[in-house]
């Protein structure tokens, strides 16, 4: 296990729709078996979701697990991949509740930009890294990850920009 940091911010009312169509796989799955259908339900819940989770953010999940073993050149492909992917399906990435039982804060699109400043930075490329939280916080202004990383930047290039 490595010490690279993964941040996973929680939206609870993401979370509320996920636990909303759990409860109706359990209730349809329990119209029809009585005796085994919360069981049946959860399950079906349970699969459906894995191969939601790891179909359609496929790039992303990638990228992520060459972060973890610090293979930080086969992160940034695949971080560009995913941030290709739900650039040209927003609503797949603003939907995420429903399209991939996601429940988190973050849009795979943001969470992929701070991801991949944060490789290039790992790199030492502070220019690229500089250019992908810029745009990240572009995007998103209320990034508190990109807006640190810049500071970060700032204060290791010894620039009167950082707090």
């Amino acid at each position: 296990m490595t010490k690279t940091p993964i941040v996973r911010p929680i939206s609870w009312i993401n979370a509320a729709i996920s636990v909303s169509i759990l409860a109706a796989f359990v209730l349809v799955a329990w119209t029809f078996a009585r005796t085994s259908g919360i069981f049946w339900g959860a399950i079906a819940y349970l699969a459906l979701s894995q191969i939601l989770r790891r179909t359609i953010p496929h790039h992303h999940r990638s990228a992520i697990c060459h972060c973890k073993r610090q293979e930080f050149q086969q992160a940034i492909t695949e971080f560009e991949k995913s941030i290709a992917f739900f650039s040209n399906n927003v609503w797949v990435d603003k939907y995420r509740a429903i399209t991939m039982l996601s429940s988190s804060g973050m849009s795979y699109r943001e969470m992929g930009m701070v991801s991949l400043g944060f490789c290039y930075a790992q790199l030492g490329d502070g220019m690229s890294a500089r250019r992908i939280y810029e745009d990240c916080i572009r995007y998103y202004p209320n990034n508190g990850m990109a807006e640190s990383a810049l500071r970060m930047l700032d204060a290791g290039a010894g620039s009167p920009n950082a707090k």
